[in-house]
């Protein structure tokens, strides 16, 4: 009875065995598709080949300040300093005040020197009448040579007095050597003055440039009359105007200057930021950046969409701008073509996908 039941146990376990192999054997070849299936049927989002133009910039920083003079033409600011010693007796002007060439900003005491101005001007007037009556005399032989040459000395002397006190008069009436904005007052009204104290600045705010500083290998591709575009929140263009020669050693940075239009507003001093357009590629093809795809052992791809696959393409970027990368690929590639962009970087070599309308 017992090798009866032990009989039954294992034609029992056999028939469950080759139940189980028959079993994987149905199952098995379809999981396996199944799971081929999974793994190559991707779904991508998609974009197109475009042809653009892009640019090349160098960024730099720097502030704000007047043009500074040029060949033929003077620096756009000026401080207005007191050419003599003496008491600021009135201000002509205010900050922020546009101002003429040649405005009277300042006034000096100018007692002393009036009077020295009047007393000059009474000799002058004492001496023509005494060279006149010297000259008179000499004509009918009523006086001497001498006493004639005397007088016209006399006169030559006086004249030269009156000329420096006019001078002296006049320096104390401070003008503005150029047209611009009264940016800066120093001084107040009773306060005394010494030789060349600042009493003010003058600003032509029409006249700005920016003066920044450029890392000396970017410095390299910069060229006189080369674009640039202030990043300010509007599009206010500029130009190089100036690039130095002497390279700073401790920064390793070369002084450029942008010339900035006279409607951006800027003000002297104003930290700022500017784009500088070294190079220009018009014309080419470009894609979206999340659709390269770049590694260090295999260079840079993308994936072109052909049908329902995408296929790997080896490409060569070049130009970044505003999203968007240059490539070069030689034959196979054209405006139009479809490419898998943001899922491009997880895909194989070539793999079957859905594409998200």
């Amino acid at each position: 009875m017992s090798k009866r039941r032990t009989l039954v146990s294992v034609v029992v376990l056999v028939a469950a065995a080759l139940a189980v192999v028959i079993l994987l054997k149905t199952i098995g070849p379809k999981a396996a598709e199944e799971s081929e299936a999974a793994a190559t049927d991707v779904i991508v989002h998609v974009g197109k080949i475009i042809r653009a133009t892009l640019h090349h910039y160098v960024t730099a920083y720097g502030t704000v300040e007047p043009e500074p003079a040029g060949v033929g033409r003077q620096p756009a600011d000026a401080e207005v300093a007191s050419p003599v010693t003496g008491i600021v007796a009135h201000i002509d002007c205010a900050e922020g005040q546009n101002v003429a060439k040649g405005t009277v900003l300042f006034r000096l005491d100018s007692r002393v020197a009036g009077i020295a101005h009047q007393k000059a001007k009474n000799a002058l007037v004492f001496a023509e009448e005494n060279f006149e009556r010297q000259k008179k005399l000499l004509s009918v032989e009523g006086t001497s040579k001498k006493s004639y040459l005397e007088a016209e000395q006399q006169l030559n002397s006086v004249r030269s007095e009156l000329a420096a006190a006019e001078t002296d008069l006049a320096l104390l009436r401070i003008e503005t050597p150029l047209a611009g904005t009264v940016v800066k007052i120093n001084t107040e009204p009773g306060e005394a003055v010494e030789l060349n104290t600042v009493l003010a600045k003058i600003v032509d705010l029409g006249r700005l440039v920016a003066s920044v500083n450029v890392p000396s290998k970017e410095a390299a591709l910069l060229k006189v009359g080369q674009p640039g575009q202030f990043e300010t929140g509007g599009a206010i263009p500029g130009v190089v105007v100036y690039i130095g020669q002497q390279i700073d050693d401790k920064t390793d940075t070369v002084p450029v200057r942008i010339s900035i239009p006279a409607s951006a507003g800027f003000h002297p001093g104003q930290f700022l930021s500017v784009r500088i357009v070294c190079e220009e590629r018009r014309d080419c093809l470009a894609v979206p950046e999340e659709s390269l795809v770049s590694s260090s052992e295999e260079g840079s791809w993308i994936m072109l969409v052909q049908g329902d696959k995408a296929v790997r393409k080896p490409v060569k970027p070049g130009l970044r701008e505003g999203g968007l990368v240059e490539i070069e690929g030689g034959e196979g590639l054209k405006e139009g073509i479809v490419i898998v962009t943001e899922d491009a970087y997880s895909l194989p070599k070539e793999t079957k996908i859905r594409i998200i309308e």
